[in-house]
């Protein structure tokens, strides 16, 4: 076995290899750049090794700069985690010549399935489903266009060498065909140097299922089961689930063997991913190969036992698999929500900055052995697991340079009911500040009846959340829970107050009983009789609810109970009152004094400042091209400028006709978030 092995990557997926690399007793190398000096995978490893720059481009995807790195630090082996150079095949032959193991597939491998054209010839002569499409090379918008109307829109024009959502769209028309095409070039050519094209059918109400296959050098392969994907915001994966909710044991085994089929076909060895596109009727076509560790590969290890870094890494070293297809099985339900440095409110645009907060829910093991991939008897019942991979800390920055993820929290039960049901109580206590981040979002996607329902298709974000994500509106049994717990909260604070006042020895006698704790436009009476375990909540109306916790002053996350069923609420002070996050709702609730709550009805509303006529920047970033001048009319949905941040390009557009009068930003500018870049007549 290895002694050593380097790791040329960074994040959460550095840390996550090096966790397993510690468990075999593998010593680790971790790479870093400038704007990585201090970061957790580098804390971790038991070396590090600096190469370069903060642009991915002048540090981790420089093949000189990572072999100098292992030749420095005598490492035997490397793996690669996702992105960067882990399907790079350059890369691989590198450390062949070097006499380095690479922990993933061979050059040819990568070289036939990596190159998403290449794979689907491969996959066509296979007799593999495939969807209809054009896998030349495409030399241009025009012929881009061309070639989409032949094909029937909608089309989806891809990356050849793409991933991870870059470099992907979707047109409906030529003139989006056309913009699409120029754009996933460009996206691609930045992101993986390589901007090749092609185009295919985009099939409509799809499910985005993958299968998980682990092959080794000796010929053997199976698959352990498949991945739902199919909530995606811009083609990026946002929630993952093993197994598929949609799935029977027929189609999943005809998926599976057609995966491991193919994955042989090519002389594949390592942990691999076959990503399948399903429609309702669970036909199922052929999407691409991922020559690596997927970013959702923990779900796969929750239901299966499988540690898929463990037997990269014995894979890589010749060993033969130890289990057989007999022996993988599927035990309960996991569910992966990734937390991603993206402000919903802002239609998902990055943010940037230090995370003044970040505390994620404790880690939980499921209590089942494991043993060979098999659990050892049944899972108990109720029993729940909490993973959380992530490679920030509290304190850190979260930087512009690399993708947006920083965490993927997991959940796993026996059902799937009650894995979901762990996942939001697991976001509820997940505490993070200084950015946005989508935590938020993903908690309003477990309580929608369409994901709770298992009736989703990759389209669900785009049309459940068509004008974007604006919050959740609560329910009147939730608010009343909340309310009732804030009432019972003010009444703490509010001792507290007297106390530090030193007013009174008896300072009970200052606090009031009846309070009006108005949120998201209710307002509700409440009386409060407190005891030494709660304190009891009356409605105006007649209800009652019972709140007990150990809520106190200062506290961020409140862990109560009201009438019997748990409630976590993150707080914060605002004036009169809390800001309280629950559920994905974000709310303002003030406890006011009858008298005070009459009077505050009376006081104007404040509004926020016109910005109608200025286009403000969404996110912190750099101005690639500015697409209008001064004096210049502009029409609705028109391009005005393109924003690249965290490897995305955003095109903004008109909202309205307008005519630009001033323009504060050229080529090349790097903005902070609403800098203005222009303003209007």
């Amino acid at each position: 076995m290895f002694d050593k092995i380097l790791i040329a990557n960074r994040g959460e997926i550095a840390c996550r290899v090096i966790k397993t690399a510690r468990k075999m007793g593998i010593r680790t190398v971790a790479v870093y750049s400038d704007a990585d000096r201090n970061a957790l995978h580098v804390e971790m490893a038991d070396e590090a090794v600096h190469i370069g720059p903060p642009p991915a481009n002048q540090s981790y995807i420089v093949i000189d700069k990572v072999m100098a790195a292992i030749r420095e630090s005598g490492a035997q082996a490397v793996h690669p985690g996702y992105g960067f150079l882990s399907e790079n095949p350059k890369f691989a032959q590198a450390l062949e010549d070097a006499g380095v193991a690479f922990i993933g597939p061979p050059v040819k491998a990568i070289e036939a399935m990596g190159d998403k054209i290449t794979s689907k010839k491969i996959a066509q002569e296979a007799g593999v489903n495939t969807v209809p499409g054009y896998m030349g090379l495409i030399e241009d918008a025009d012929e881009a266009v061309k070639i989409s109307s032949e094909i029937g829109y909608p089309v989806m024009i891809k990356a050849s060498a793409g991933g991870g959502g870059k470099g992907m769209r979707i047109a409906w028309t030529d003139d989006e065909a056309r913009e699409g095409f120029q754009s996933s070039k460009n996206e691609a050519a930045n992101s993986f140097g390589d901007d090749r094209i092609f185009i295919e059918k985009f099939v409509t109400q799809p499910r985005h299922i993958e299968i998980q296959v682990l092959c080794d050098s000796h010929g053997n392969g199976i698959y352990l089961g498949e991945r739902e994907c199919s909530i995606q915001r811009r083609n990026q994966k946002v929630v993952e689930e093993a197994p598929s909710p949609f799935l029977d044991e027929e189609t999943r085994r005809a998926m599976g063997e057609q995966a491991v089929a193919l994955a042989k076909a090519v002389g594949y060895a390592s942990a691999g991913t076959v990503e399948f596109i399903v429609d309702g009727e669970k036909n199922f076509y052929f999407l691409e190969m991922n020559t690596r560790l997927q970013v959702e590969h923990p779900v796969t290890e929750l239901i299966t036992g499988v540690d898929l870094v463990e037997q990269m890494i014995r894979i890589a070293n010749g060993e033969k698999l130890t289990i057989a297809q007999d022996d993988v099985t599927l035990t309960g339900w996991a569910i992966e929500n990734r937390l991603y440095a993206e402000d919903p409110y802002r239609n998902f645009l990055p943010s940037i900055g230090r995370l003044t907060r970040y505390r994620p829910p404790e880690e939980v093991a499921a209590g089942p052995m494991l043993s060979n991939g098999k659990w050892q008897g049944d899972a108990p019942e109720g029993e729940t697991a909490v993973r959380n991979d992530t490679g920030v800390y509290e304190g850190g920055e979260i930087s512009m340079y690399y993708d947006p993820m920083i965490a993927k929290l997991c959940t796993w039960a026996p059902t799937r009911a009650e894995a979901i049901e762990a996942m939001r109580v697991a976001l509820d206590t997940f505490e993070v500040e200084g950015i946005g981040h989508n935590l938020p979002f993903v908690a309003a996607v477990m309580d929608h009846p369409k994901f709770v329902d298992g009736e989703m298709t990759t389209a669900f974000i785009a049309e459940e959340y068509p004008d974007g994500f604006e919050g959740v509106e609560l329910p009147e049994t939730d608010l009343r829970r909340i309310a009732a717990a804030c009432a019972a909260m003010n009444r703490v604070a509010e001792i507290r107050r007297t106390r530090v006042s030193g007013r009174m020895d008896n300072h009970e006698r200052h606090v009031g009983e009846d309070w009006v704790v108005t949120l998201q436009d209710r307002d509700f009476e409440i009386t409060i009789d407190a005891d030494p375990k709660g304190a009891t909540a009356d409605f105006g109306d007649g209800t009652t609810l019972r709140v007990e916790g150990g809520w106190t002053p200062g506290d961020q996350l409140a862990d109560m109970t009201v009438d019997g069923a748990p409630l976590v609420l993150k707080v914060g002070k605002i004036s009169g009152g809390f800001r309280i996050r629950s559920r994905g709702a974000d709310l303002k609730v003030h406890v006011r004094s009858p008298r005070h709550a009459e009077l505050a009805r009376l006081m104007p509303e404040k509004l926020p400042p016109d910005t109608s006529k200025m286009l403000l920047c969404p996110m912190p970033g750099l101005v690639v091209k500015i697409d209008v001048e001064e004096g210049q009319e502009v029409q609705e949905g028109q391009p005005l400028c393109t924003i690249e941040a965290m490897k995305m390009e955003n095109i903004l557009r008109a909202e309205k006709k307008a005519v630009v009068s001033k323009i504060n930003a050229g080529q090349g500018d790097s903005l902070a978030v609403d800098e203005v870049i222009m303003e209007f007549e």
